[in-house]
């Protein structure tokens, strides 16, 4: 077997993790966050709510399956380096198409492997997220302690004008005309949202993230969906100001980002979280039926529940932390959940919200 170039993962509390390089030869930063599926791996990578994050995977065997033209939920890999405990070069799989290494370089995207994952992640989890450095082609400790020292904290970031359509556009896979007329406010939107509303009755008319309430309310939408995306959603102010004028002129759906956007539209504060939830199976209780729903998460903000107004209702709650998961309004035909009932990947336990849009449409 042909000997690995080394490469190393530096954090900026001055941890570093030697191993082996992984993808495209080179040197990336961004903040290094962790996600505890065990499947799911390029959906994760092509999911822009990863934008400007180096994402470690805590299963151990990553690649097992391949890579293939269908479970992407973007145009390109989004995350800013890939970390792993070992790829596997020759994948199993009647639907791949390509190993993982030479789809991660193909794209220009560096990884490293052979490095110990579980330190990795239970650094961040006792320590907090932090920003990291991934270089093969520079293993000197301190030039990389200087590059990173320069790397922004994601606090303040607006990355929705990263990851956003340019222009809008009409998504339609269907090739047939449907019931309800739905504009998507693109922050990072993922392709499963889009196939599950389009497989729901609606026609989709997406929107950059810096459409305006008169632009949306043109095309005489029956609903306006918020979608996920990177970022602090505070500093999303453009979009906050939009949904406050959206507010009681149309029904509201947000996901993810979405989710704090209403929230701060309606007067509630978001913070940070010291890690984050990223992973397939989160537990969720839903506070209208008392069910828990196993989820699908990616975030490292939340809305804060204190903050809410009267007349917003918490209606789901995470079980790990008791952070919030969902919020409806009592004045305005509006709702949001933080995790991604669209679920790609992960379980199907809330896709029932897709209709409850449908149904807040029609009423």
């Amino acid at each position: 077997m042909k000997k690995k170039k080394p490469a190393i993962l530096l954090l900026e509390d001055g941890r570093s993790f030697q191993g082996a390089a992984f993808g495209h030869i080179g040197e990336t930063t961004g903040e290094v966050c962790f996600n505890t599926g065990m499947s799911g791996y390029q959906e994760i990578l092509t999911d822009p709510s990863y934008c400007q994050q180096i994402v470690t995977m805590t299963a151990p065997h990553i690649g097992n399956y391949g890579v293939n033209p269908d479970d992407i939920e973007s145009n390109r890999i989004q995350v800013a380096g890939f970390v792993v405990k070992e790829e596997t070069e020759i994948p199993s799989n009647w639907r791949s198409a390509a190993a993982i290494g030479s789809y991660l370089n193909d794209q220009k995207i560096v990884g490293i492997q052979q490095v110990d994952t579980r330190a990795i992640t239970r650094h961040i989890r006792d320590e907090g997220a932090m920003n990291g450095i991934i270089s093969s082609v520079d293993l000197d400790l301190g030039s990389l302690k200087a590059k990173l020292s320069k790397v922004p904290s994601m606090d303040g970031l607006d990355l929705a004008k990263v990851v956003t359509t340019k222009k809008k556009f009409i998504w339609s896979k269907n090739g047939k005309s449907n019931k309800y007329k739905v504009a998507a406010v693109d922050y990072g939107i993922k392709y499963n949202i889009l196939r599950l509303l389009e497989s729901h009755g609606c026609d989709i008319t997406v929107f950059p993230a810096s459409a305006s309430a008169k632009d949306i309310l043109k095309i005489n939408p029956d609903g306006v969906f918020l979608s996920n995306g990177p970022g602090d959603p505070a500093a999303v102010t453009y979009g906050i100001a939009t949904v406050k004028q959206l507010l009681g002129q149309v029904p509201i759906f947000g996901i993810c980002l979405g989710h704090q956007i209403l929230a701060l539209a309606l007067g509630a504060k978001t913070f940070k979280l010291k890690f984050g939830h990223r992973g397939i199976n989160h537990p969720v209780k839903n506070n209208d039926t008392n069910v828990v729903e196993i989820t699908s998460q990616n975030h490292g903000f939340a809305v804060d529940l204190d903050s809410l107004p009267k007349n917003i209702i918490p209606t789901h709650v995470n079980l790990n932390d008791n952070t919030s998961e969902g919020i409806r309004c009592e004045d305005f035909p509006a709702f949001s959940v933080q995790y991604h009932p669209e679920s790609s990947p992960g379980p199907h336990d809330s896709r029932y919200l897709f209709q409850q849009f449908i149904d807040m449409m029609e009423n």
